[in-house]
This record gives structure tokens, sequence and C-alpha cells, in this order.
């Protein structure tokens, strides 16, 4: 699914190899879209936030170590 415009300035949605013109779509389409949307923005949020985790597990995993190794 991709939103493009064209170029008279009206928004596109191409999806599945054909293209919508997004103001002629129906109420009902757009709202899906705008779900479509959220959900796109909630997923990348929350991508951005298992890489910070990971970061931060490895960081403690780390000073973890170097605690350990005075302990030896």
């Amino acid at each position: 699914m991709i939103d493009k415009k064209t170029d008279d300035k009206k928004p596109v949605l191409t999806f599945e190899g054909r293209e919508y013109l997004i103001n002629d779509l129906s109420k009902d389409v757009k709202e899906i879209l705008k779900g479509l949307q959220i959900a796109e923005t909630q997923l990348k949020m929350h991508e951005d936030t298992l890489k910070l985790l990971s970061i931060s597990r490895t960081s403690l995993v780390d000073q973890l170590r170097e605690q350990l190794k005075k302990i030896e």
C-alpha cells in the first residue's frame, strides 16, 4: 500500500497494483486507511522501543560482566 500524489496534487492510494483517488473513496474506506496508518505508526513506535530495550539489555550485560570480573 503506497500513498502518493499525482501531478495535479490529488492524493492517490496504490494498493495491490491498482490506483485509487483517495478523495473519491467512501468514508468507510477512508476510516480503514486511517486505521492502517495508526497501526503502522504504532508498529514503528514499538519496534523503536524494542531496539532501545535491546540496547539497554546489552549495556546491562556488559556492566554485569565488568562487575563480575572484579569478583574473580
